[in-house]
């Protein structure tokens, strides 16, 4: 039997409207002090709720967490009251809704996380993310070297995901997605480019997947596996100058490990920044290993998207980009309706700022 993108689908035990769901992408447009989630920011994801399922751009789970500016935390009483007026607003306009759970690691800087950001290892890469500039404003700041995480920054730094997870979940979340991609903490422990650990947590491959598993068993432990998503990117070399010859098997077993939690589903991201097309083969070896929902974001169009699905590698799509210019996107998919470009003036707009870029795309006219 054949599937479609607008067939519903289950999660879990969450239903979902349709397999499109809006990827997770950073728009920095919290209140301040204190980057709390706010009604402009709710207006923004509920115009979107045509998705069967919205991921939320990366919430920091702590201070030292966070690597953009005025991203939306979920560490805080402040941020929970925030993200209830987001939760309500996607669940009156009928989609479900997942926060990313994010920690950077070593793509930040100490004036945006207040400290030195922490990593697997002391090891930087030319690298700029999002943060306060010298002569003032906001713009793209070269990061710093990271300080090698001890076993007591591994242990906090679960905690601080659990405790997030908790947080979600009062705040309304219908589930958690860890972002395990594009170079931010947990890729850089899976990487020996950027983990050049002796402990347990670096060395072999199945040293290099353990911090994960573990964040990953903890938060699945304290909310439900079934409630619990993470992101990989192992085709993807964002943060990195080097490619990784050992991450496609490095993942693999990351897959197999985490097989027995039945998380609500896996999201891989591909096709942007530097990265390399994902064979055919590894697509396989996931469905081999891994027998849960797999999801794929990465300047998908339906026709790719629905290909996947009929191969059964996949079986959520993700769409990143459109939705910025398209709020009703999967309407307008369903539909074959045209879809706005995202052109330059959309671009300058992606980061900061208020309502211009944001909230004001219409919906399809007709």
């Amino acid at each position: 039997m054949s599937h479609s993108l607008f067939d519903a689908f289950t999660l879990g035990s969450t239903p979902l409207s349709n397999r499109i769901a809006m990827a997770p992408m950073t728009r920095s447009r919290t209140s301040q002090p204190g980057d709390v989630p706010n009604a402009m920011m709710a207006t923004y994801y509920q115009q979107r709720a045509d998705a069967g399922l919205i991921i939320t751009e990366g919430a920091p789970v702590s201070a030292v967490a966070r690597g953009y500016s005025m991203t939306p935390g979920i560490y805080t009483a402040e941020h929970i009251e925030g993200w209830k007026k987001v939760t309500q607003a996607v669940h009156a306009g009928g989609s479900k809704i997942f926060i990313q759970l994010w920690h950077v690691g070593r793509r930040s800087h100490s004036s945006i996380s207040g400290q030195q950001p922490l990593s697997a290892s002391a090891c930087k890469d030319p690298d700029k993310v999002f943060g306060p500039l010298p002569e003032g404003g906001f713009g793209m700041v070269e990061t710093e070297t990271p300080l090698a995480m001890t076993q007591a920054d591994i242990d906090q730094t679960i905690a601080d995901f659990v405790q997030a997870a908790r947080n979600a979940v009062e705040a309304g979340f219908d589930g958690v997605e860890i972002h395990a991609a594009h170079g931010y903490l947990f890729d850089s422990f899976l990487r020996p480019a950027s983990n050049q650990r002796s402990d347990q947590y670096g060395g072999s491959q199945q040293n290099r997947i353990r911090f994960l598993v573990e964040t990953l068993q903890a938060v699945s432990d304290e909310i439900g596996g079934d409630r619990v998503a993470v992101r990989l990117s192992p085709h993807i070399m964002e943060g990195f100058a080097a490619d990784d010859a050992e991450i496609e098997e490095v993942v693999l077993k990351a897959l197999a490990a985490i097989a027995p939690m039945k998380l609500a589903y896996v999201h891989f991201s591909e096709r942007i920044s530097r990265y390399v097309e994902v064979p055919e083969s590894f697509r396989r070896r996931v469905r081999e290993i891994y027998p849960h929902p797999v999801m794929v974001a990465g300047k998908l169009t339906c026709e790719m998207a629905q290909a996947m699905l009929d191969k059964g590698y996949a079986d959520l799509f993700a769409f990143g980009t459109p939705y910025i210019t398209n709020p009703d996107l999967a309407t307008r998919l369903r539909n074959g309706w045209p879809l706005r470009a995202f052109d330059p003036d959309a671009r300058l707009t992606l980061y900061g700022g208020d309502a211009k870029g944001y909230t004001d795309y219409a919906p399809w006219q007709g």
